[in-house]
């Protein structure tokens, strides 16, 4: 059995003709058959990264567009949640748009906190767009250095 794939040149000419038609053809299906049904009900979710260190646990969320009146954060039951909306810019000229491809509407990211975070510390800053929350962790949960006798 070969590892290696035949050469087709006609294939390889027409294969990224056809890919694209494809792509043109189904890339805006949901739109098509809902309208702006979609953008309306929110279809976008910032993105996030987690990291742990040493003494916390610190998040950052992408919140481009936003400022920290549009962003509401809540610790609940054991639960982090970020929520917010981001609003369409240009409202009365939607109609002109040809093609929006960035999200708008309502977003909520929920995440389970473990009990190693202490809740009555949580810190929370916007900067740019980003939006950094630390979870520090409970003094038991951090790692500490056990002598030996």
């Amino acid at each position: 059995m070969s590892a290696l794939t035949r050469w087709n040149p006609t294939a390889n000419l027409l294969a990224p003709r056809f890919n694209r038609l494809f792509d043109e053809l189904f890339s805006d299906v949901p739109g098509r058959f809902f309208g702006d049904a979609l953008m309306d009900r929110g279809t976008w979710m910032p993105a996030v990264d987690i990291r742990e260190t040493e003494n916390a646990i610190e998040l950052d969320a992408e919140l481009p567009g936003l400022s920290k009146k549009d962003i509401e954060l809540s610790v609940e039951n054991n639960v982090l949640t970020i929520s917010g909306e981001r609003r369409f810019e240009n409202e009365e000229n939607r109609d002109n748009y040809h093609r929006v491809e960035r999200g708008y509407g309502k977003f909520t990211r929920s995440f389970a906190l473990s009990s190693t975070v202490d809740r009555e510390k949580v810190e929370a800053k916007f900067n740019d767009g980003i939006l950094t929350i630390r979870l520090p962790k409970t003094e038991m949960a951090k790692a500490r250095r056990i002598e030996i006798n």
